[in-house]
């Protein structure tokens, strides 16, 4: 059985840093795609970030340059390390995994929050 637990939200000030964790277990990550979306209260499922074994992460435009998604193997953890944080990066942060497909447009941000399996969140508040 596949579980993804994300861990490392908190509440932070404008310009703060925090590194997200998502711990998989029962998964593979070879071949498949791995990534963070987030959704604020009111607001439509944002993706954030994806990566994949076989080649480079993707960013969506709202966070590239401040946001760096990464994979660690012997942990088989995925992380999401996220510098110099706005208020309006305020949300509930999610990881999401694909089961056995990572090929065309799965690696796009746009289309996380359909990957097959998710973990429940972990929230994250900056303040201005």
């Amino acid at each position: 059985q596949v579980q993804l637990v994300e861990s490392g939200g908190g509440s932070v000030q404008s310009g703060g840093s925090l590194r997200l964790s998502c711990a998989a277990s029962g998964y593979t990550y070879s071949g498949n795609c791995m990534g963070w979306f987030r959704q604020a209260p009111g607001k439509e499922r944002e993706g954030v970030a994806t990566i994949f074994s076989s080649g480079s992460p993707t960013y969506a435009e709202h966070v590239k340059g401040r946001f760096t998604i990464s994979h660690y193997n012997a942990k088989n953890t995925l992380y999401l390390q996220m510098n110099d944080l706005k208020p309006e990066d305020t949300a509930l942060y999610y990881c999401a995994a694909t089961a056995g497909y990572c090929s065309g447009s799965w690696r796009s941000p746009l289309r996380i929050h359909e990957y097959r399996y998710k973990g429940r969140g972990t929230q994250v508040t900056v303040s201005s």
